[in-house]
């Protein structure tokens, strides 16, 4: 299958191309290497080939989706996070909605009839968990995640008025090698690594839904081969921990006592995660096979290495 994948050079993005590169699909990949954090990173998270890359903002990848011509787009790009989103909304909604829009016109444009788009659990807000896609009253408290709502809309849209087989994948809180250092188990094993404070925002007792990278890469290649006309699939783990608990985990596994700042509760943030994956199970064969202590295992041994 001939695959264009924004975003290919990230966390979740380069795994994914990995596994599309192994299978012998023929992938294309957009990446701007932006500065949100050290673009050296990405560029060391690529395969070394089997792959074109269109070094390109996604606001301006129009003629690249003309030129390729893929059978299905995979989009993963985005601004990312969602405290940075509170700071400045108006790039957020010009990266992650706008340049939707943009991707969808252009594959309207080209004649291609697939899309697959990496929308969030933010768009759940603080609605009562588990969380399930057929929820019909969406409240994001974040900017960040309204832009993913707003992403999934155009989405949706494109697929009833356009005829885009098109997906929307819900992640939930992705970790393990490769996680972006901002995220917090990348930030917290780094810490405590190096014995400095970890500032907790709350009580500790926020809980999330944490999901392995493979598992995410997993539900996303089932959407990549499962072709329907419109639908939206939660990927997580199904499973919550609490934040003093996961800091205490990562502390065990590294060896040392996390010393904790308390710090007062951030806005955007939600108080629980946590996903129904009954749909993504029954039509995609979704299958979470990593807990969150093996993977927390793997992500430290991963940070270890590197250290």
């Amino acid at each position: 299958m001939k695959i264009l994948l924004t975003g290919g050079a990230g966390f979740i993005g380069s795994h994914l191309l990995e596994r599309l590169l192994e299978r012998g699909d023929d992938v294309a990949v957009i990446d701007d290497f932006n500065d949100y954090y050290d673009p050296r990173i990405k560029r060391a998270n690529l395969p070394k080939g089997g792959f074109r890359l269109h070094e390109r903002d996604l606001r301006d990848s129009a003629s690249i989706l003309a030129q390729e011509k893929p059978d299905l787009v995979v989009h993963l790009a985005a601004r990312a996070g969602v405290r940075p989103s509170q700071l400045d909304p108006a790039l957020y909604e010009s990266v992650n909605v706008a340049g939707t829009l943009g991707l969808l016109e252009a594959c309207r444009k080209s004649g291609i009839g697939r899309f697959v788009f990496a929308s969030s659990s933010s768009v759940y807000g603080n609605a009562p968990v588990p969380f399930r896609e057929d929820n019909p009253d969406l409240q994001p408290i974040s900017f960040y995640g309204a832009t993913k709502l707003l992403g999934e809309h155009y989405v949706r849209i494109y697929a009833r008025l356009h005829g885009i087989h098109a997906t929307s994948l819900r992640f939930f809180t992705a970790y393990g090698p490769r996680q972006r250092p901002d995220m917090a188990i990348h930030a917290f094993t780094a810490a405590i690594s190096q014995g400095r404070e970890i500032p907790m925002f709350g009580d500790g007792t926020t809980e999330r839904d944490y999901t392995y990278v493979s598992d995410i890469v997993q539900g996303v290649l089932a959407a990549i081969d499962h072709d329907e006309p419109y639908a939206v699939y939660n990927l997580g783990e199904s499973r919550t921990i609490p934040l003093k608990k996961l800091i205490d985990l990562i502390g065990e596994l590294v060896g040392k006592t996390p010393r904790i700042k308390a710090m007062p509760e951030q806005p955007g943030d939600v108080k629980r995660t946590c996903a129904s994956i009954d749909l993504a199970r029954a039509r995609l064969g979704y299958d979470p096979k990593v807990p969150i202590e093996a993977g927390l295992r793997n992500f430290v041994a991963w940070y270890q290495s590197r250290a």
